[in-house]
């Protein structure tokens, strides 16, 4: 994985990419887990969104202890980093429950629907929310400490 992309460091430009596509998977996961029309329409596209997020997870830390390895040591971006490092803890099991609820809306909408089904459906459902509201919240957590990171020492700066 490349460290630059056209002379400017690859965290910056991804990050942006997991901040909008974190939330939007797990908002799309509650909004398939407590809909059945969204989920029979956009089910697969939230579980698709959610793996890629699940992927980008890691590339986006990643990039962060490169670009951060080449910064003086400092206390926000080490806070930073350690939030972003447990940022994988939360977008697997919202990919997982996207995955299982699917699997669920499958089976439950087959010829003879097993008797398990409906209780799966409101189970994942919890779940979903959950796991939606956590990696919502986490995200925000390291984003915001990464803007720390970024903008703390620039308050005395004049605004054009």
């Amino acid at each position: 994985m490349p460290e630059f992309v056209d002379g400017l460091p690859l965290h910056p430009l991804i990050v942006h990419l997991a901040v909008i596509l974190i939330p939007a998977a797990a908002l799309g996961t509650v909004m398939i887990a407590l809909w059945p029309a969204a989920r029979a329409r956009l089910g697969w596209i939230v579980v698709g969104a959610a793996a890629v997020a699940a992927v980008l997870t890691p590339i986006t830390a990643n990039s962060g202890k490169k670009l951060a390895a080449r910064l003086p040591e400092q206390e926000l971006i080490s806070t930073h980093e350690r939030l972003g490092d447990l940022m994988i803890y939360f977008t697997v099991p919202v990919f997982v429950i996207a995955l299982g609820l699917m699997l669920v809306h499958r089976a439950a909408n087959s010829a003879e629907p097993p008797s398990w089904t409906k209780a799966a459906l409101i189970v994942v459902a919890v779940l979903s929310v959950g796991a939606g509201v956590a990696a919502t919240v986490h995200v925000y957590r390291v984003g915001e400490a990464g803007a720390r990171a970024v903008w703390d020492g620039f308050e005395d700066l004049p605004v054009r």
